[in-house]
């Protein structure tokens, strides 16, 4: 049996119609291709792409993994679910997204770049204060990357993610 390829939006976007054939991707891919390339989604629409929602504990480990590496800032709901979906079903994920291929190898979800390079080296992340350089405890603020990460509790100045040294 084949591996199943889990198709990032970068997959759907950038690969040939019969390439996606076979292809997990979640829905919320659906608005992800509409906003970038909204001409693309008929064409994808009649692909063969199984359109797929991991479980809720399956999304939950992929959290903890992001979580542990530091890389949840950067991740979209959809970026979790992919992650999610490719633990689940023992996939390949096939993205250009340097966040979800550090997760990927932190995981042992096995990867492929789909127009880039991708990454030479998994790495971590940490929450630092721009003001004092205080070092906030990730696991616990650390936040989806459509919220705002917030301001140092002891300067007031902007929190940010920046690579562990």
């Amino acid at each position: 049996m084949p591996i199943p390829k889990i198709l990032d939006t970068s997959a759907l976007i950038n690969w040939p119609i019969d390439a996606l054939d076979g292809g997990f991707v979640v829905k919320g891919q659906r608005s992800e291709v509409e906003r970038i390339a909204p001409e693309r989604m008929l064409q994808i629409e009649a692909a063969r792409v199984n359109w797929s929602m991991p479980s809720p504990e399956s999304v939950q480990k992929s959290i903890i993994i992001a979580r542990k590496t530091g890389d949840l800032d950067g991740l979209s709901e959809t970026d979790l679910q992919l992650l999610a979906l490719a633990i689940e079903v023992d996939g390949h994920m096939h993205t250009d997204d340097y966040r979800l291929q550090n997760l990927c190898d932190s995981s042992g979800v096995g990867w492929s770049p789909v127009v880039s390079e991708g990454i030479s080296a998994v790495w971590s992340w940490e929450i630092r204060c721009r003001g004092c350089g205080i070092l906030v405890d990730g696991a616990e603020n650390t936040r989806p990357a459509s919220e705002e990460i917030g301001v140092c509790s002891e300067c007031g100045s902007e929190l940010r993610v920046v690579k562990k040294k």
